[in-house]
């Protein structure tokens, strides 16, 4: 007998607190692992809270060749506060790779990390990532992660 997929709308019932909860969940090896998987990159964590002037990029990895990947998550719908922040520790960490990883993505959102991933040289790669979790009837719940906006290297290699 087969059960029900029930995806469980609302984040906090799992993870309360962005910085407490899901950043520490996220930077575990096998959530990354999953990630990583997800993206197609190599995700090598290398520490949370990582400072860039007064503020904090939620999670600073790098890939097997050394390049930086900021990661950054909200529990929420995208917002102008994150999109500025993945920028600003994308140049303060001299990043390869940023991920942005949200329960929602807002259309304009969308269209921002597009437009940069089209308006930025070939060294720079953006993602936007919906996360989810899903469980099959009493089971623990079960992330998944879901692309919104990925780079186009046909575009960027035009570009270059």
């Amino acid at each position: 007998m087969l059960d029900k997929l029930i995806q469980i709308k609302d984040l906090r019932q799992f993870w309360k607190d962005e910085a407490r909860d899901f950043t520490p969940w996220l930077s575990e090896e096998e959530n990354l692992m999953q990630l990583a998987d997800t993206l197609n990159i190599d995700i090598n964590f290398i520490e949370r809270e990582s400072s860039v002037g007064g503020f904090n990029a939620d999670i600073l990895a790098e890939d097997n060749e050394g390049n930086k990947i900021i990661i950054e998550n909200q529990l929420e719908d995208t917002d102008h506060d994150h999109l500025g922040k993945i920028i600003t520790y994308a140049s303060g960490k001299d990043a390869k790779y940023i991920v942005w990883i949200v329960k929602k993505a807002r259309d304009e959102h969308r269209q921002a990390v597009e437009w940069l991933n089209q308006h930025t040289d070939n060294g720079l790669f953006f993602f936007l990532v919906e996360i989810e979790l899903w469980k099959i009837g009493n089971s623990r719940p079960a992330p998944r992660f879901n692309i919104v906006v990925r780079p186009n290297d046909w575009v960027k290699e035009e570009k270059a």
